[in-house]
């Protein structure tokens, strides 16, 4: 039996804490159940003192430590496991999340701190960990021998073979939700802009109902973090990891959803469940269309039905706690009306459209499958169904051009909504990162942990990858779209043909030794095909 110290790190310091960590949740619950003895330290939650989280780490003598989370947290990590390391310099340090995945040699390279790493999915590979350090069996020869994890042999960075997905996802248990401030923090915290119900609710909280997609956008670090990779050598020679366009999508059944919805019912009176998952209509694609069907149909017979929608009527503060709404991502090209209407009969409120341009040029390069029509449609079949569509709009691609702006703000016209556009960014494990790294290094004068410690949740400018403008100019662009103001863009655009650029923007594609190529029909003209069989188009 290990005591184990998981710690959530600080992520978007600019908003307060909104989203339990549901990996982490999950981690805890099976370590749970191997018997160990576990707490959570939620420093997004609390953002206390460097002080007290000291105090917390000599509270107890703890077996472990575990660590993770996105890119994004890289600074927190990083501060933390320096903190960890001097005050228990014998309590070994094991961190995974996506952060370490997409890049473990250099994640391992600029913290020497952390002495073991979980690649990928760390389900089956961190309690194999855990038991080799419990019964002092963490010698090299074992630790190699345990798929998914990343250590250090004689001062070199070794990576073992790589770990299978989990195949049956409904032998997870549910995430250890009692281990974090619920009450405290989280359900302060409910409330969001993007519909009526979101906005009312008092107690909503995230759930996972599936791992993976079905497609290949270049920009999403998701690939390096879903299944994607393979473990080979890099241009050194030495261990690192390749990622493919291969997808795997799995996920849980709706009986096991619908019950772990009913428990955070019962238990926590959860008003309100937003869903992480990649993307539910690739998923329900996948299924071939009945997944996301045999849910609503729980959903509605298992009582979890807000009132309102069941009686037809508009939601109003009375309807709070009265069944449980939801919300989730959906795809452009990959829904249609007989699902969206069961899904807001169901209780869907809003549905988050990666709509990403409307031009048909940068459609064509990103991976999603889609092009503009099928945008502006998803727009306005998600209205007829009385679910609310938010759209996300992301400004500064490779071939952005003026032109590419003045299609999305005409279509944001003609469709009658507003979208202030997230920043195009090159996120370790996503192709970009591999195609662009030679020249996001030379934007942060050749240091890449730099470039790792600026990232944020695209709201920001870091490494620009446009060929085509400066951060400057991307900045102006991101208002004009915002404002859907066609007049200063011509404006804008009028200019810059008078002046001669002070700064070349960028550079050219250069192909990366750790992006395999796609050597099959992709996932997404699979999905395209089925559905227009399937559906008669």
């Amino acid at each position: 039996m290990a005591k184990i110290l998981f710690i959530n790190p600080i992520v978007r310091e600019e908003d307060v804490p909104r989203h339990i960590p549901y990996g982490i949740g999950l981690l805890a619950a099976i370590s749970i159940q191997r018997g160990h003895l576990v707490q959570v330290f939620d420093a997004n939650a609390w953002r206390i003192s460097d002080t007290i989280f000291e105090e917390i780490c000599e509270a107890d003598d703890w077996d472990v430590f575990a660590i993770g989370g996105l890119t994004t947290t890289y600074g927190h990590i990083k501060k933390i496991v320096k903190i960890l390391k001097e005050l228990k310099p014998n309590t070994p340090i094991v961190a995974g999340g996506g952060f370490l995945t997409s890049m473990p040699r250099e994640i391992m390279e600029w913290l020497p701190e952390i002495d073991y790493g979980v690649l990928g999915e760390a389900f089956e590979t961190f309690p194999e960990l855990v038991e080799a350090i419990e019964t002092k069996n963490n010698s090299i020869a074992k630790i190699k021998n345990i798929k998914g994890v990343t250590y250090r042999k004689s001062g070199e960075i070794k990576i073992s073979q790589a770990r299978p997905l989990l195949k049956d996802l409904d032998q997870l248990p549910w995430p250890a939700w009692d281990l974090f401030p619920l009450e405290e923090v989280y359900f302060k915290n409910s409330s969001s802009l993007f519909s009526e119900e979101a906005y009312i609710s008092k107690r909503r909280i995230d759930i996972n109902a599936s791992f993976g997609c079905g497609l290949i956008c270049r920009y999403c670090w998701h690939l390096g973090t879903t299944g994607d990779m393979v473990v080979g050598t890099n241009l050194d020679g030495k261990d690192d990891v390749k990622f493919t366009f291969g997808r795997h999508v799995r996920m849980h059944s709706p009986r096991y959803i619908i019950d772990m919805v009913k428990h955070l019912k019962e238990t926590y009176q959860v008003d309100f469940v937003n869903f992480l998952d990649e993307n539910l209509m690739t998923v329900n694609t996948s299924s071939r269309y009945t997944w996301l069907e045999e849910i609503c149909d729980l959903w509605i017979s298992e009582g979890l039905q807000p009132a309102s929608r069941r009686e037809g009527r508009k939601v109003g503060p009375q309807d709070v706690g009265d069944g449980v709404y939801w919300s989730g991502t959906s795809h452009a090209g990959l829904h249609y009306p007989k699902i969206l209407k069961k899904m807001y009969d169901a209780g869907c409120t809003h549905l988050v459209y990666g709509l990403e341009s409307f031009d048909p040029s940068i459609l064509k390069t990103l991976g999603k499958g889609v092009n503009r029509q099928n945008n502006i449609d998803s727009v306005d079949i998600c209205l007829e169904s009385g679910i609310k569509p938010i759209p996300n709009i992301i400004l500064g691609f490779p071939d952005e051009t003026y032109e590419s702006v003045r299609n999305t703000i005409s279509a944001l016209i003609e469709l009658g909504i507003y979208a202030k556009p997230h920043f195009a960014t090159a996120y370790p494990g996503s192709e970009w990162f591999n195609t662009f790294r030679n020249e996001i290094i030379k934007q942060y004068n050749g240091d890449l942990e730099d470039y790792v410690l600026d990232l944020g949740d695209a709201t920001k400018i870091t490494a620009t990858i446009s060929k085509n403008f400066t951060s400057i100019e991307l900045l102006g662009l991101q208002q004009i779209i915002a404002d859907k103001d066609l007049r200063n863009l011509e404006l804008s655009n009028r200019y810059a043909s008078t002046r001669q650029q002070s700064s070349a923007p960028m550079f050219k594609e250069k192909p990366s030794w750790n992006f395999e190529p796609n050597k099959e029909k992709t996932p997404v003209s699979k999905v395209k095909s089925t559905l227009l069989l399937s559906h008669g188009k």
